[in-house]
């Protein structure tokens, strides 16, 4: 677990938020089918409490995911390791960007203390991008994964990691952890992946999910997809063939919605009627396994529910879980 960094101005050359530009379009005005819940209630406030009092942060907050109100009112939370700072500068993220504060190595400890303080049978962690690290910080991730092993018996883990640059060495790091659902998000189409993701790479995005079933045939693996950025829905289905063709177990897809001005623009808002088009597709041409489709799914949305259903590692360990 070598603290050995690369300079960051040979991973990047953005170092603060975003690079400085004029004001884009203001978000578009929501259609009436996308409603959100402000986040409020007992458990809301219990859950934001507890985060601060261990000094985690959570993607939910970090990324104002539309969900937070149901998912923290239901109890469930999606930890962000490894800072609140990413080394990358997507333009859909709300998340900031420069050089992340030195790796905590107590962090995996306090995150399972969480985990288990909320009595989770399903915990969702992932991470900002740190690659000023040459292992991007994969020992995190498997840390963690451990650390709730003991902590939380019976607690299936997913964990939503970066790319590692398609590093097979870096995804080994967490694959020997063996979590039950290996998550990473494809986000948007060949076409569009430079605009969107300015430092990531297609090639990247297939390695790590298609790597991910080599080194453990039991995983399931999971990627996502975001509508609305000015992809066509050949293009959109050509990309979902594709993440169907890596062994992607589990899809999702959802609207995206502009976070500011200083992003970038919505192109449009996906109707109902191609929200069911779409998973109609997912389901029956491609046969993916799970498919959560909608205008508020994001990448966690009803994770519990999956592995219940889909993992059988999960099933095993839950019943010595029970047994114990």
């Amino acid at each position: 677990m070598s603290d050995t960094i690369i300079p960051l101005s040979e991973v990047q050359p953005a170092k603060s938020k975003r690079p400085e530009k004029p004001l884009g379009p203001r978000p578009q005005r929501r259609p009436p089918w996308i409603k959100v819940r402000a986040p409020s209630g007992e458990q809301y406030e219990h859950l934001k409490t507890l985060m601060r009092s261990k000094s985690l942060h959570t993607v939910c907050e970090e990324a104002n995911c539309p969900n937070i109100g149901e998912c923290w009112g239901s109890g469930t939370a999606t930890f962000l390791m490894m800072g609140d700072t990413c080394t990358r500068s997507c333009g859909f993220c709300d998340i900031k960007t420069g050089m992340p504060s030195p790796m905590d190595w107590a962090e995996p400890l306090r995150v399972a203390q969480a985990i288990k303080s909320m009595n989770l049978r399903h915990a969702v962690i992932t991470s900002v991008n740190r690659d000023e690290r040459p292992d991007g910080g994969a020992p995190i991730f498997a840390m963690v994964i451990r650390q709730v092993r003991k902590l939380q018996p019976g607690c299936s883990i997913e964990v939503l990691i970066p790319d590692f640059k398609g590093s097979k060495d870096a995804l080994k790091i967490v694959m020997d952890a063996r979590p039950e659902i290996l998550n990473h998000n494809v986000e948007t189409v060949p076409r569009l992946f430079r605009q969107v993701q300015p430092q990531d790479d297609y090639k990247w995005a297939e390695a790590t999910l298609t790597n991910a079933k080599a080194l453990d045939k039991d995983v399931l693996t999971k990627s996502g997809v975001m509508v609305g950025l000015g992809e066509t829905m050949d293009e959109l289905k050509e990309t979902l063939a594709d993440m169907r063709s890596w062994g992607v177990n589990i899809v999702t897809i959802g609207q995206y919605l502009q976070p500011s001005r200083k992003h970038l623009a919505m192109d449009r808002y996906y109707t109902m009627e191609e929200f069911v088009e779409i998973e109609r597709y997912c389901k029956e041409d491609l046969k993916f396994d799970w498919t959560e489709c909608g205008p508020l799914v994001r990448s966690s949305y009803h994770a519990d529910r999956q592995v219940r259903e889909l993992s059988k590692v999960y099933k095993q360990l839950y019943t010595e879980a029970e047994r114990s």
